[in-house]
């Protein structure tokens, strides 16, 4: 970290950074807890779209990690906010599940398949061939094309499983249309996360484990950026990559005594 800027604001990632799935990596509730005894802001950002922040907070909780929900930015959340602010009570088809669909009816959008201002994709695990058909025809008649994120794939207990990327490029093959995707790497959605904290990026640390999303949006958005090694990109392909992380270390416990510092002291 450069010692002349303080960390006043801490921004997470969830998977591969606090939790694997249900199991909750050493060192990420001491890490929580430190940030709340110091009194630091912060929110934990996920580009998963199918869960709704109070989903999440259960999901954490049995992890044995205590965040509240509005401690949750999903891409969900940041996707419903970038539309409210284009187009201002529009309409959407969604391909996804109750992540996206509330943060929608939440920001007084209307759920339709007849003319909508837009197509969103979200992430599900109930693909089916007749809403992406669905989406497909919507988009060929001019709906606008937006996708939560672009991961391809996501890890699951059996192995991995096709993400909303995936499917966000069988519809652009069909259309000839690409959407627009608004969770990382799109800086839009740290942008985003600082603007619902009130935040500076100058004063703002992001903590990932993916180079190509969480480093890189975090590296667009002016923010410090933290890799831990316990999730996806490990420490022998760092130097593949352009760009470099402002620190490396091998887990979030790694944090704890930099996270319960008082605001100022670096």
């Amino acid at each position: 970290m450069e010692n002349v800027r303080p960390v006043e604001t801490w921004l997470t990632d969830m998977d591969g950074v606090l939790v694997h799935e249900e199991d909750p990596i050493p060192g990420a509730k001491e890490f929580i807890e430190a940030l709340v005894e110091s009194g630091k802001k912060y929110l934990v950002l996920t580009n998963n779209s199918i869960f709704t922040p109070r989903d999440l907070r259960a999901r954490l909780l049995r992890s044995g990690i205590d965040v509240p929900e509005t401690a949750i930015w999903t891409s969900a959340l940041a996707t419903a906010k970038f539309l409210s602010d284009q187009r201002p009570g529009g309409s959407a088809y969604v391909v996804g599940e109750a992540g996206m669909t509330n943060a929608l009816h939440d920001v007084g959008y209307v759920m339709t398949d007849r003319d909508p201002d837009y197509v969103v994709l979200g992430e599900t695990r109930t693909y089916s061939f007749e809403a992406i058909t669905r989406a497909i025809r919507l988009v060929a008649a001019g709906a606008r094309f937006i996708a939560t994120n672009p991961d391809a794939s996501g890890p699951s207990p059996q192995g991995l499983l096709p993400a909303t990327g995936s499917v966000a490029a069988l519809i652009s093959t069909a259309t000839g249309r690409t959407p627009y995707f608004v969770g990382k790497p799109n800086p839009l959605m740290m942008r985003s996360a600082l603007n619902r904290l009130e935040a500076h990026s100058e004063t703002t640390v992001m903590v990932g484990d993916r180079m190509d999303t969480d480093v890189i949006s975090g590296l667009e958005a002016g923010i410090r950026t933290v890799l831990v090694t316990t999730g996806s990109t490990r420490p022998e392909h760092v130097e593949t990559f352009p760009y470099r992380p402002t620190r490396m270390v091998g887990s979030i416990a790694d944090l704890v005594e930099l996270a319960r510092m008082p605001v100022g002291e670096m």
